[in-house]
């Protein structure tokens, strides 16, 4: 059966995130953890979510990722691609979003995509080219101190015009306020006027719907989970998608629970500390995980395996912003994110091994190391926990349940909410 949206995630979580969106709108959905094997059996689906690790390296190996993902994709007769990257427009002046996005559009034939990563639920608003996190511009937010990704102009029109040699357009809020027809005709007038890329405003959530309407003829669309929402109305009037479909349910899943917090995003650190004293909690420290690297992890599995059960054990790396700078410099920035990358997928694949199945992780890079330890090839997607994190179970016979939260995402209570959500 072809796949009616096949979609290609630069980070783990965004790819959840993704799955989520489509779930909720009846596609029944698979995130593959990475390209898979021609041998997985990814059964009846409608959507599939490619979930690459391409958000932070150079611009040229996401390229190439990206496009093996596109063609496994295309192999498999996929009605339209998705390109998903972070609701804060996560990226550099070199990348990797401008040059991803225009390698793919090269690669399925068009000639014109859009750029719109908000998601207000969230609290993630583009007004006149300018994203907004809550209540403040995107340079004034968390998001300007971010350790990889620092983002600190707001205007995403310049921020895109600064990866891609091709014009950068803008669709504004008043096109986008008299809906999806008024939308469509402002992409084919920015196509003639020779722009190949547009960044789109959206205030509410119904300006998502919207968009994803006006984009029912786009062979790439680019975004955040959000303008995926009005795409799966379109293969419906298409007739290519069934009404009323049940997408969300899960095989039940035990197992001792756990969680991983690698992210150190200022939600994830109250999310942190809402659970200390509530659950038994390792923070590692930046000191002995520089002494002993990876080995860390036999200490903290020692300590963990006796406490296994429905209770979770968390083991934590998230930190304060100038603590991570400081070990950023001690040893290096990309060192530092793998020491503790390192040390925290040692310790899921320990936790696994010792019966853990139900388990949390927080930050994308975070979660790509856990789901590559735990050797996971494919997820199906489950029921939300909170705006964009849902519980996915792994494609096997002894199925683990994972929820791979974004570090921005998720209410205070998150990692406790969690369980509360997953059926047993």
């Amino acid at each position: 059966m072809a796949i009616l949206l096949g979609a290609i995630a630069d980070d783990f979580t965004g790819a959840s995130d993704l799955a989520n969106t489509l779930v909720k709108a009846g596609m029944r959905t698979v995130q593959t953890i990475g390209i898979p094997p021609d041998s997985l059996d990814l059964g009846e689906v409608d959507a599939v979510v490619v979930a690459l690790k391409s958000r932070s390296i150079p611009a040229a190996e996401a390229i190439e990722q990206s496009l093996a993902a596109y063609r496994w994709l295309a192999e498999r007769g996929t009605h339209q691609v998705f390109f998903k990257y972070c609701s804060t427009f996560d990226s550099t002046d070199e990348g990797n979003i401008g040059p991803v996005g225009d390698a793919l559009l090269d690669a399925t034939g068009g000639d014109f995509t859009i750029y719109c990563p908000a998601f207000p639920e969230n609290g993630r608003q583009i007004f006149n080219g300018y994203l907004f996190v809550g209540p403040v511009l995107l340079s004034e937010s968390s998001m300007r101190n971010h350790p990889l990704t620092p983002m600190t102009d707001p205007n995403l029109v310049r921020v895109l015009s600064r990866q891609t040699p091709n014009a950068v357009g803008l669709v504004n809020q008043l096109t986008v306020d008299k809906g999806a027809p008024a939308i469509a005709d402002a992409f084919g007038a920015l196509r003639g006027d020779g722009k190949r890329h547009a960044i789109v405003d959206a205030a509410r959530d119904r300006d998502l719907i919207e968009i994803g309407h006006a984009c029912k003829d786009l062979k790439l669309v680019t975004g955040g989970s959000g303008v995926a929402m009005g795409l799966p109305d379109n293969f419906r009037a298409a007739g290519l998608l069934a009404q009323d479909q049940v997408a969300d349910a899960l095989p039940a899943v035990n197992g001792a629970a756990a969680i991983l917090s690698g992210s150190c995003s200022e939600a994830t650190r109250g999310q942190v500390a809402y659970m200390e004293g509530r659950v038994p909690l390792w923070r590692i420290d930046a000191d002995a995980a520089v002494e002993k690297g990876p080995a860390l992890a036999d200490d903290i599995l020692a300590w963990a395996a006796p406490q296994l059960g429905d209770t979770p054990v968390m083991v934590s790396a998230t930190e304060e912003p100038e603590n991570v700078k400081a070990l950023q410099d001690r040893i290096g920035r990309n060192e530092a994110g793998e020491l503790m990358e390192g040390i925290l997928a040692r310790v899921a694949a320990g936790l696994h091994a010792k019966g853990a199945r139900r388990i949390v992780s927080a930050g994308g890079e975070t979660s790509g190391a856990v789901v590559k330890a735990l050797n996971v090839a494919a997820l199906r997607i489950g029921p939300q926990i909170d705006p964009g994190v849902p519980w996915t179970a792994s494609v096997e016979a002894d199925p683990s349940a994972l929820a791979m939260k974004s570090g921005n995402f998720g209410a205070p209570d998150f990692f406790e909410k969690a369980f509360k959500v997953l059926p047993k």
